[in-house]
């Protein structure tokens, strides 16, 4: 009887083992993998934001961290990509954080020219609401383009809000908190890059980027 138990006692150890060593395994490959489409992405959406006829750098290989959380909306370094022509900075792709989001965090990234115009705005991840809040991803609704050339004058240029609040940008049926959130993220982004822009877009690169 013991012997019994010893003996499946043993292959239970055994077989958890194997699972344990298989998923070990699995998850390393899967990692990289995933790691790769992440940054096949990133790629592809630096060069929608930013186009190829303004710049003639490869975006990802000019990274800088930005750590400002009041700017950024979180308290850690996020990386912004640097546009050049002929070694002259043209345009910056921002990362930031719109912390106030409906479910919680949504990750965006923004095309600014030197001048301080609106390129672009993309989504790069969020929980919001399938139907509702989603429509800030570009693959369910155009409302991201709305940013597109537009500049912030001021701190307190009033445009730079949801229409309920008196500005520009379009709210969404039963979901204004999300795109009010996107809306000041951006905004704040902006503010930033207007105080920083003469050194902000001289910073040499400081921030390892994997792209195999």
């Amino acid at each position: 009887m013991q012997k019994s138990i010893l003996k499946n006692g043993f292959l239970l150890g055994l077989f958890a083992l194997l699972c344990t060593a298989f998923v070990a395994v699995v998850n390393h490959q899967t990692v990289d993998k995933i790691k790769e489409q992440q940054q096949l992405e990133l790629k592809r959406t630096l060069h929608q934001l930013i186009p190829d006829d303004m710049h003639d750098n490869e975006l990802t290989e000019y990274c800088i961290l930005i750590h400002d959380k009041e700017a950024m909306g979180v308290d850690m370094p996020l990386p912004s990509y640097i546009a050049t022509n002929q070694s002259v900075p043209v345009a910056i792709a921002m990362e930031a954080i719109a912390p106030d989001g409906y479910n919680g965090n949504i990750k965006l990234i923004i095309g600014i020219d030197s001048h301080g115009t609106v390129l672009g705005v993309r989504t790069l991840s969020h929980a919001e609401t399938p139907g509702l809040g989603d429509k800030i991803d570009l693959r369910k609704s155009d409302w991201v383009l709305s940013f597109n050339q537009k500049k912030l004058q001021s701190e307190t240029d009033k445009r730079w809000n949801v229409k309920k609040d008196g500005g520009d940008f379009d709210q969404f049926t039963g979901a204004t908190i999300t795109p009010r959130a996107y809306v000041k993220a951006v905004r704040k982004a902006l503010i930033y890059f207007n105080e920083n822009s003469e050194t902000l877009l001289k910073r040499p690169a400081n921030c390892e980027v994997d792209y195999r």
